[in-house]
């Protein structure tokens, strides 16, 4: 194995020259300051919002910008150079209403922008090595970028900048440039993104936001229990279809599923109008108005609700190993009386119309749902689109991440009152804690390799990582969607919360969570999933101090708030965001829309790469190029 290793690098290292430049280069890599890391969670489809907190880097680059103007933060030039770095696109068009046909005042305010943005370059690309630094360069403007880089201690005359800046104005290419700086200096301002679960759903445009997101260079995903909804959906899980239709309908979010995905759902509309044609939806009022008729709307989400309560029931039957009878739902009706009881208690019903549902056989589609849910699972499975979405967020995610002292993952991990780790069952092995992640990482993967034809209860996984009791994406006894839609009493629609929620305001459980995951000491349990109430009083930070949640409302639907958190090599931070309007709009006004900047902690010395996760995989490479190195020495490989 180690001579096959050792032949495969001398493709990319061919004398022992290239590969002892190579260590020097990678020893040198690890004595570096750890690049920044933001971890953003549970965007709900907010594709606008998400642009502007990447954009602005979480608000990191307003310091960086108000050094350049000498403090000088109050000034319209001051202004504008931040919405140039946020908001390429609308400040250029603004600009190029402002400067009209007068080239010369175009030159020469795009010289000054431009010089500018390089010398913010310059000083983040301190810490980057020159392959990383070419790697970001747009090829279209490499040279002119380069001389910008080294202007003016590269030796270059300035008439080569102006000439060259000049026919760019001339040919219309100035504004593209200056798009690409403001790319350029986001790209390498933070390191990584890490979006800790819950990409879509009350929000407008699942897809917006992952197009937005796949242009970013470097993002890993956290999966939420809203995006296993989804993936398993493009895999043709039924209910999870029906889940996904039914919160799209909820908050008239049709859009993404028609414009964004081109899957149909005229066969939905059709069995409403026909089957529910008289009936008054009073509770499946979508939660926003809309162009389309309201009526038809309630129609279409009861019609997908009872189908997803009849599959759920299905997916129960089928999988009795979960333990999850209460929520076979349809079957604790009283048909006769109009009454539900639930864990011992009966309810009344208070919409009482149920045309499908056969009192001796509960869960049976109808001719009519069958029909109607083959068609719409045709249709998500068909959606190439669809599949490329949701097979980047397979690829890009993992149930959870550890960078350096911070261990990511979307809700929980399933806990007894005593607080001791619940198993799960999974492939038939007893799988509890910390080592639930690696096995749901290879249901999930293993799935998408086989697409639609994936094993039925690979596809049944997807949809208890979204409800499931135990699931580490979800942590409540039960997802109440029955409750909210047919029972008045505000008790029955209680979900209760797992003992974690609680045990992650004690630090030493906390701790024993990150040594679980790898991290020796001083680690920091970072959460999404539960939107904290900051209005209420609620503090994104756990009484322990080492553990944060950081959704914080982000979708317009829960308060249009949210946080970032920036892991850096000084210390942790938490950006709270704040409303947000168009972009159109602050570039016009001139607003700057700051996030309030919070420490979390910070460092006694700066953490370096070599301390991280990266360090130990360039310490596995230093070690292997070493042996090539021998290996060449030997005469074991000759060099080139």
């Amino acid at each position: 194995m180690e001579k096959l290793i050792h032949q495969i690098l001398s493709k990319s290292f061919p004398s022992s020259e290239s590969a002892v430049y190579e260590i020097a280069s990678l020893k040198a890599q690890l004595e570096l300051p750890k690049g920044v890391t933001h971890v953003i969670s549970d965007v709900h489809g907010e594709a606008r919002k998400l642009r502007h907190v990447i954009n602005n880097a979480s608000g990191r680059l307003r310091p960086v910008v108000a050094d350049l103007f000498n403090g000088d933060t109050n000034s319209k030039p001051f202004n504008e150079f931040l919405h140039l770095l946020y908001y390429p696109t609308e400040l250029l068009q603004m600009k190029a209403e402002e400067l009209g046909e007068n080239q010369d005042a175009r030159f020469h305010w795009v010289l000054e922008s431009l010089t500018k943005q390089f010398a913010i370059i310059r000083s983040e690309i301190r810490t980057k090595r020159r392959k990383d630094i070419k790697h970001y360069t747009p090829k279209l403007f490499r040279e002119l970028f380069e001389t910008l880089l080294n202007y003016p201690a590269g030796g270059h005359h300035s008439a080569f900048l102006e000439v060259t800046v000049k026919e760019l104005v001339k040919r219309n290419m100035d504004y593209q440039a200056l798009r690409a700086a403001s790319r350029f200096i986001r790209n390498i301002t933070v390191e990584e993104l890490i979006v800790a679960g819950d990409l879509g759903d009350r929000g407008a445009r699942i897809d917006w936001v992952i197009d937005y997101l796949i242009k970013q260079p470097n993002v890993s995903i956290v999966w939420g229990n809203h995006d296993v909804s989804w993936m398993g959906a493009c895999l043709g899980q039924e209910a999870l279809i029906a889940i996904v239709l039914r919160v799209s309908l909820r908050y008239r979010r049709m859009f993404q599923l028609e414009e964004g995905y081109g899957i149909i759902t005229k066969p939905l509309e059709q069995l409403a109008n026909t089957i529910y044609q008289d009936d008054p939806a009073t509770y499946f009022k979508p939660k926003r108005g809309g162009e389309r008729d309201e009526l038809t709307i309630a129609r279409m989400q009861k019609a997908i609700a009872i189908i997803q309560f009849k599959l759920e029931g299905q997916i129960v039957d089928r999988h009795p190993e979960w333990d999850m009878d209460s929520r076979n739902i349809l079957k604790h009706i009283n048909f006769q009386d109009h009454t539900i009881t639930l864990d011992s208690h009966t309810y009344p019903l208070r919409d009482t119309h149920f045309p499908t549902i056969d009192p001796s056989d509960p869960n049976r589609l109808t001719p009519e749902e069958q029909q109607c849910l083959d068609r719409l699972v045709t249709s998500f499975v068909s959606s190439s689109r669809l599949w490329e979405h949701m097979k980047w967020v397979v690829e890009r995610g993992s149930m959870a991440e550890v960078r350096d002292k911070a261990v990511i993952f979307h809700a929980c991990l399933a806990l007894s009152p005593s607080g001791d780790y619940l198993p799960i069952n999974i492939d038939g092995i007893e799988h509890s804690g910390p080592d639930q992640f690696a096995a749901f990482n290879k249901v999930i993967k293993r799935a998408f390799r086989k697409g639609s034809s994936a094993d039925q209860n690979d596809k049944d996984w997807f949809y208890y990582l979204w409800a499931g009791p135990r699931s580490p994406l979800f942590g409540k006894d039960k997802m109440a969607t029955f409750e909210s839609y047919f029972i008045d009493n505000k008790a029955a629609r209680k979900e209760s919360r797992n003992p974690w929620f609680d045990r992650i305001h004690n630090p030493a459980f906390c701790e024993k969570v990150c040594q679980d995951m790898q991290v020796e000491e001083g680690g920091l349990i970072v959460n999404g999933h539960v939107p904290v109430k900051v209005e209420n009083g609620e503090d994104p930070i756990k009484r322990g101090g080492n553990a944060v949640t950081i959704d914080g409302a982000f979708s317009e639907a829960y308060g249009d708030k949210g946080f970032t958190l920036i892991l850096s090599h000084t210390g942790d931070y938490l950006a709270q965001h704040h409303g947000f309007k168009d972009p159109v709009s602050v570039v016009r006004t001139g607003e700057d829309i700051i996030p309030t900047m919070r420490k979390i902690r910070s460092y006694n010395s700066p953490r370096l790469v070599k301390h991280t996760e990266q360090g130990k995989a360039i310490q596995q490479q230093i070690k292997a190029l070493e042996g090539l190195v021998t290996a060449y020495q030997d005469g074991l490989l000759n060099e080139d």
